[in-house]
């Protein structure tokens, strides 16, 4: 038998990678040219040409040690190579020493949930939210809180407010936000600093901010703000997956700030956390190509294209489409006439697959990814409107 936790897991497992499952079998059924898979978010880009000869430099190297074990944070000069960049970032004295490598930004979020949660404590998070996160919680016998944000997808405060307990160790943030797309603003970080030093005063407990930030570099307008800027006791949790497209390649870092109330316990956790969840470290090889790669992301322009058209598109269809800041997703309300489920399927009739809302916590919606051929994108316009046309029909 199966431990009783995972059984319920299985039964709500993913509907993302359910999707993308449903996408590959689909595909062998009706031929590729048929089905528009737009559901997870994996980077059609191949990483940028810097990315790639650093890695043939890397093979040929004939260093000896390079392959043994390493202390559980990571690789010094890595780590100081990260420290010094997020000194330039944020005028805060980061050294190596507040920086842990990890098995991408999943897996720096459960070595952080892992260091600060115990039973039956509380991580806030606005929804809608990626879908993982409330798993990640379960996984410590502790709970997600979501709290709906405002219909422009910004941060309801008075909602999170409300949602802070004495139970609650971390709020959860994720800018530019999966499914959204949206970018949390500089007033709205300022508030939120102020209403977690004035809970965290009320609680007799710090509270600790934990930014999810795989995205920070896929932006089209405007600034991330540096989040370390608007409350001390911030953790940043990030990735090279989508900046470098690297998903697979699972290496990233955990950054605790320098003001962090317990800093250097925080570290000590997070080290022995890496360790007692079986990643032991971060890939020896990923770690070693990050300061040869410095300032180098992926060409953004296909997907600021597929944005723009997908914009387009679906508000001269009917649809209400707001236009994401960044990562490379649209999240968008299903058609009143329909329930959410019912769009979906007829969305996967046409050859359509899409993510339902309710998998990010906010029923009535579903989520694009447009981080495809622009082909693909091109190929699902026509499908988008057949739904529309097929709600239309059913809603006279």
């Amino acid at each position: 038998m199966l431990a009783n936790n995972i059984e319920k897991t299985l039964q709500g497992s993913s509907a993302i990678r359910k999707m993308f499952e449903e996408g590959i079998r689909l595909k062998k059924e009706r031929g590729e040219e048929a089905i528009c898979d737009l559901t997870l978010g994996n980077p059609c880009l191949e990483p940028p040409k810097e990315v790639k000869d650093a890695l043939t430099l890397l093979a040929q190297s004939t260093e000896k040690k390079q392959h043994q074990y390493m202390p559980n944070a990571g690789i010094q000069k890595t780590r100081s190579f990260i420290a010094n960049e997020l000194v330039k970032e944020s005028n805060l004295p980061f050294t190596a020493n507040h920086i842990i490598m990890c098995v991408g930004a999943g897996g720096g979020l459960n070595v952080v949930f892992k260091s600060l949660l115990n039973e039956k404590d509380t991580v806030v998070s606005p929804s809608p939210y990626f879908a993982e996160y409330r798993f990640y919680a379960q996984n410590y016998n502790a709970s997600l809180v979501p709290v709906k944000t405002k219909p422009d997808f910004s941060l309801d405060l008075d909602g999170m407010a409300k949602a802070i307990t004495a139970k609650t160790k971390i709020v959860l943030l994720n800018s530019p936000n999966n499914p959204t797309g949206a970018v949390y603003t500089s007033q709205e970080l300022t508030d939120l600093g102020v209403l977690l030093r004035k809970k965290s005063d009320e609680y007799g407990v710090p509270i600790t901010l934990l930014a999810d930030e795989p995205y920070k570099e896929i932006l089209y307008e405007g600034n991330v703000p540096c989040i370390f800027s608007y409350y001390e006791n911030t953790v940043v949790v990030t990735s090279y997956s989508k900046s470098l497209a690297l998903p697979a390649e699972r290496i990233g870092y955990i950054a605790i700030s320098p003001h962090h109330s317990f800093h250097k316990k925080l570290f000590d956790a997070a080290c022995i956390c890496t360790r007692i969840l079986g990643f032991v470290n971060a890939p020896a090889f990923m770690q070693r190509l990050l300061p040869l790669v410095a300032n180098i992301k992926v060409d953004l322009s296909l997907y600021k294209k597929n944005r723009d058209l997908l914009h387009q598109k679906l508000n001269e269809i009917g649809y209400l489409c707001s236009k994401p800041q960044g990562a490379f997703y649209l999240f968008i309300p299903i058609p009143r006439q329909v329930k959410e489920s019912e769009f979906i399927q007829l969305a996967q009739k046409e050859g359509l697959l899409l993510v339902a809302g309710s998998a990010f916590g906010l029923e009535g919606y579903f989520r694009v990814a447009y981080c495809v051929e622009e082909e693909v994108i091109q190929r699902s316009i026509t499908k988008f409107q057949n739904v529309w046309d097929q709600c239309t029909i059913k809603s006279s």
